[in-house]
């Protein structure tokens, strides 16, 4: 389980604040079973050619937050700290989320029993980030630019979800956080502790983001269950 954030602004700003805050959050929270967010953490943001850059850590993100420097003035940024549901699955870099494909930056948490298909990947977030880049790569039935559009990008998160429903034996929580580069998306479906899987949302003239738990300092409102939500 762990915990991420999205976030777009209509200004250039420094994510170094939300950051911190996003960094305290991940210390105070604990999943459902006593289990925490330290077992590494990423941070990817737009630069000004409007390509994604990133960082990735093994250490906790409220250990090495502010040895971070070099982040620059963004409009669109993502977070993920990670907790390793598995031992075998600690202290290995490339499980580090966000994952970068062309314009898209995505982050994952939730767990899943029983998935029937075979997909490439290490790791479940691997497997889910795989399928999902395939159908936006391969959109059913549009042209070739449909799955660019954000109408594109919500059917895409929802057929997902159609056949991870249909080819798993329970989903405990499945959350996805994309962005495309211009907008933001969350999908959030989750069957049971809906205290720790829930996302919530802030937004006001200038500042726009979707996070695991409210962040200190801003007045988030809840996402229901079982939506897609598109900032």
């Amino acid at each position: 389980m762990c915990r991420f954030l999205l976030c777009k602004s209509k200004q250039k700003t420094n994510p170094q604040q939300i950051l911190e805050s996003f960094a305290k959050m991940a210390k105070k929270s604990k999943a459902f079973d006593g289990d925490w967010q330290g077992d590494g953490w990423g941070i990817s943001w737009l630069d000004k050619n409007n390509c994604w850059q990133i960082y990735k850590s093994l250490k906790p993100i409220w250990e090495d937050v502010q040895s971070i420097k070099r982040l620059y003035m963004t409009t669109m940024f993502a977070i993920h700290a990670r907790s390793a549901t598995f031992p075998q699955h600690k202290k290995n870099i490339e499980y580090n989320q966000p994952y970068l494909y062309n314009q898209y930056a995505f982050v994952f948490n939730g767990y899943l029993k029983g998935v029937s298909l075979s997909i490439p990947g290490k790791i479940g977030a691997q497997k889910i980030w795989f399928l999902l880049r395939k159908v936006l790569d391969h959109p059913q039935g549009d042209n070739n630019k449909r799955h660019k559009h954000p109408a594109g990008v919500i059917k895409a998160l929802e057929k997902v979800k159609n056949l991870l429903k249909k080819n798993t034996k329970q989903i405990q929580a499945l959350n996805i956080g994309l962005s495309d580069g211009e907008k933001i998306y969350a999908l959030t479906y989750y069957s049971k502790h809906p205290k720790y899987y829930q996302l919530h949302y802030y937004k006001d003239s200038s500042l726009q983001f979707i996070c695991s738990e409210p962040l200190e300092g801003y007045s988030s409102a809840l996402i229901t269950a079982n939506q897609i939500i598109t900032l």
